[in-house]
């Protein structure tokens, strides 16, 4: 077995240009669910005025997938990265690239989230920096809210944590992935569509392991002590992503099994999106629920198959937007919540329809990412602390995901 800060010497670094695209769409959505949260029923740090339950089903049905997918493309780059670094400066990477945006994120990002929260409770009065000097200098804060807080970074957070978890991991880990009897499963799931079928039965078992045994009694939090099924599911996708990155009969199985996968998904769909219809009614069918339980999970993993089997077929491909949105999605990533809770606090005094208000607040969201990301890229102290790398690349250099 080779030493932590050895790497690989037969580690191949080919760009996935299909996996890039997919982590862009992830973000994407996760920027329209949140500007979605401002205008449904649920809880949230800002709320309209023109609030309803009509988007929620829809909403729902995203849930179960969007950050499954993006812990298990992280574990595909994790593979790739830690097979260029090494265990060390792997940690070191992953510490340099990610802490300094959960610092700079806490303190100055999502700070103007939790005033307009404890604004709109009426937990303080008016005035941002009477407000800010006790968010940053009380650990815990006086209020209801736990603050200086990371809210939507919680993401990066978990994956900082998971990376150095996992750096020291890295040796007896790449020895597993590569091994004689897994390189050899895959190549048995490639044969066809029926032995590729278990690609979609065997993540199945942890999956469901960890909904019927942790979730009842640990609820999602984000906190990350005691957020105990969500660190189990989180992690799970990574080592999904980290085992399938570099075994080439896993991808072709995932080719081959795409008709049937598909089919699954889409039947699953279906049948959550009914139970979220008529969601008064099926809450009170034990029957019902617990299929739709079940079929839940089956979900989660299924889209994430078929939509990897969509960008393996139509989303390979590399140009000018992809290179531009593989680097600018982090950041964009980083300010939406920030800019989509300021700007509905400001909307909600304009007495708008809420049309025009979602139309507006899409605008806002997305232009101001466009404009921060165009400001931030060019000044290199906020590069590293909005997850940009510290100098720019040449202009012909590959990006790196952050």
């Amino acid at each position: 077995m080779s030493s932590g800060t050895e790497v690989n010497p037969s580690a191949v670094f080919t760009r996935r240009h299909d996996l890039d695209w997919l982590r862009i769409i992830a973000f994407g959505l996760l920027i329209f669910y949140h500007i979605g949260m401002f205008f449904n029923t649920e809880g949230w740090h800002a709320k309209s005025l023109n609030a309803n339950d009509a988007m929620e089903p829809f909403m729902w049905l995203s849930s179960p997938w969007r950050l499954p997918l993006l812990f298990f493309v992280s574990g595909v780059a994790i593979r790739f990265l830690s097979d260029k670094l090494g265990s060390a400066r792997f940690a070191a990477d992953r510490s340099w690239r990610l802490f300094p945006v959960i610092l700079f994120g806490m303190y100055v990002i999502v700070a103007p989230q939790t005033y307009v929260e404890l604004r709109t409770a009426g937990e303080i009065e008016a005035g941002f920096a009477a407000f800010y000097q006790r968010y940053a200098g009380e650990w815990g804060g006086p209020w209801p809210v736990h603050t200086p807080t990371w809210n939507h970074l919680w993401y990066v957070v978990y994956l900082f944590v998971y990376s150095l978890f996992l750096a020291p991991l890295v040796p007896l880990l790449r020895v597993l992935a590569d091994s004689r009897p897994l390189q050899a499963f895959g190549r048995i799931l490639a044969r066809n569509p029926l032995t590729s079928l278990g690609l979609l039965l065997l993540p199945l078992v942890p999956l469901m392991a960890i909904r019927f045994s942790l979730v009842p009694s640990f609820p999602t939090t984000h906190d990350l002590v005691g957020d105990w099924a969500n660190h189990a599911q989180s992690l799970t996708m990574v080592l999904l992503g980290y085992f399938m990155a570099k075994n080439e009969g896993v991808w072709r199985a995932v080719d081959k099994l795409f008709p049937i996968v598909a089919a699954v998904t889409l039947s699953s769909l279906a049948f959550l999106l009914w139970c979220y219809l008529d969601w008064d009614n099926v809450a009170t069918n034990e029957t019902l629920l617990w299929i739709a339980r079940i079929d839940r999970v089956v979900f989660t993993w299924s889209i994430i198959l078929t939509l990897i089997g969509l960008a393996r077929r139509f989303l390979n491909t590399d140009g000018p937007v992809r290179r531009y949105l593989t680097e600018a999605v982090f950041p964009y990533y980083i300010l939406h919540q920030t800019i989509t809770v300021a700007a509905g606090y400001w909307l909600n005094g304009l007495g708008l329809g809420v049309w025009t208000e979602f139309f507006i607040l899409v605008m806002i969201t997305f232009g101001g990412c466009a404009l921060g990301y165009e400001i931030i890229k060019r000044i290199p102290i906020l590069r590293p602390v909005m997850g940009l790398k510290w100098k720019r690349d040449a202009p012909k250099a590959r990006v790196q995901a952050a």
